[in-house]
């Protein structure tokens, strides 16, 4: 919207109705405000201390533009590192979202994926104000972390201990320390373009710009030790005959392969997964699966249940903390018998301490939510939902003659603006950026809140959110023409 328009659109809040002003005219309105105040705060001692107490109300009241600058001045890039930083976001709930101004936008970042069932699921906040008095951590076992445990090792086909962490980088990077800790060698198979936290290792052509010769890695941070390089390998994604090449040079010396199932949004190609399954298999090579993103959303046993294939290692996070701080590695007995030093000894003990792990507030949020999920038909209403935004999305651009693929699974996807099919990270780079942030600001116009390169469907959206996304997207689609 324009900085000096007066905004006309209204928003429903129960019985109370709120209307966005531009900047310019708030200001207007707290001037002639004050202005009648101090005059009517002459008349009585009372009135002066109502006025100074509405002064200092008003003190406490910022607008966008006000936390924006403030975020200038404390923050690195003027933000926490996620997300765009034009936006600050005041609160959720539902399938919505509303950002300092009450501009209300329909949710399909949900966090980056937590909220899967919608900002302030009532019984996931029941279960929290229930725990809530009990206390808020301990740095010691406590019964809600081992009851989720319990829950993920029935639920996940590879899981039958679980070791928790508060991020999924966190255990992305313990997994492939575990991979090295089980095998007893160093070199872990990543794919470019996977991302896998903020890692040494995991830092190796996250988002390369330069693409070199595989299995050559890049790092896309400053910080990191060149030696991390030689024992990381890089490979396209849905390329088998390339990890068939990679493992045959250097078999004796591979731990791991770490990889998204969906990586990031890009789906696996029939007998890839099934592959590695194999290849892992006659050499030694410990299969790890982050499904930080993918678990508890593809299907309720994650990637490994959609896709059949069975990891020996995986990682969990965002919809297991039902919104707070936690995640997972999860595998066999034999293998996470390496995080118990009466086990395997210290010389093959992997350390692992997290002063929130196991925290009892996440575990009871995500108890919760994987109860929720394990309701009939939760899927298919997600599925069914992703579904019908895909098809809008590729009716619309068709009919407008703009090159496009939609890329993804129901329950996570985007549309790319280019003119073949997306195998691998370097075929995203083949994508018109530049359309993409034309269609992404459209849509933030017309109240549609998404990542620059992810949709994500929650169970919170309804009819009426689905309607309203297909009508932004339609009259986006035809701006773009």
């Amino acid at each position: 919207m324009e900085e000096k328009e007066l905004v006309a659109r209204e928003k429903a809040g129960g019985d109370i109705t709120v209307v966005d002003w531009a900047q310019e005219e708030r200001d207007k309105f707290r001037k002639i405000a004050v202005g009648a105040w101090e005059a009517y705060a002459k008349k009585t001692p009372l009135a002066r201390e109502a006025l100074n107490s509405q002064l200092n109300y008003m003190k406490k009241i910022n607008t966008q533009e006000d936390w924006i600058n403030r975020a200038k001045e404390v923050l690195p890039a003027a933000g926490f590192g996620n997300f765009e930083n034009d936006i600050i976001i005041k609160r959720g709930k539902g399938s919505k979202v509303w950002d300092e101004n009450n501009n209300e936008y329909i949710d399909y970042l949900i966090g980056s994926g937590p909220m899967l069932l919608g900002h302030g699921h009532p019984e996931v906040m029941e279960a929290i104000f229930e725990q809530l008095p009990n206390g808020l951590t301990f740095f010691a076992n406590n019964s809600k972390g081992i009851e989720l445990a319990e829950e993920i090792c029935k639920a996940v086909k590879s899981s039958e201990q679980v070791r928790f962490v508060s991020s999924g980088g966190e255990a992305d990077m313990y997994a492939m320390r575990l991979a090295r800790a089980f095998t007893g060698k160093d070199k872990i198979i990543k794919f470019e373009g996977g991302y896998h936290g903020m890692s040494a290792e995991a830092q190796m052509s996250l988002s390369p710009s330069n693409l070199v010769n595989f299995p050559q890695p890049v790092p896309d941070s400053a910080g990191i030790p060149k030696n991390i390089e030689k024992d990381i390998l890089i490979a396209p994604f849905n390329d088998i005959d390339f990890i068939n090449s990679i493992i045959t040079e250097f078999k004796d010396e591979i731990a791991g392969i770490i990889v998204e199932p969906l990586q990031r949004i890009i789906p696996p190609e029939p007998g890839f997964l099934e592959g590695l399954r194999s290849l892992c298999d006659k050499n030694n090579i410990l299969l790890i699966f982050d499904e930080i993103v993918t678990g508890f959303r593809l299907a309720y046993g994650g990637a490994q249940e959609k896709y059949n294939v069975t990891p020996d290692l995986c990682t969990l996070g965002n919809i297991i903390g039902g919104g707070f701080p936690l995640a997972a590695i999860a595998g066999s007995n034999e293998i996470m018998s390496h995080f118990d030093q009466n086990k395997v000894g210290k010389d093959k003990w992997l350390m692992q301490i997290g002063t929130l792990s196991g925290n009892p507030i996440a575990s009871a949020a995500g108890l919760k939510t994987m109860e929720v999920l394990r309701r009939e038909n939760m899927f298919d209403k997600l599925r069914k939902c992703g579904n019908e935004i895909m098809n809008c999305l590729n009716e619309n651009l068709k009919n407008a003659n703009i090159g496009h693929r939609i890329v993804g699974d129901p329950t996570l996807f985007d549309v790319l603006f280019l003119d073949q099919d997306v195998k691998n990270y370097r075929d995203t780079k083949k994508a018109d950026i530049k359309l993409n942030a034309l269609f992404n600001k459209g849509l933030r116009m017309r109240g549609i809140f998404k990542s620059s390169a992810k949709i994500y469907p929650s169970l919170a959206i309804s009819d009426e959110d689905l309607f309203n996304t297909k009508k932004a997207i339609h009259d986006t689609v035809l701006n773009l023409v």
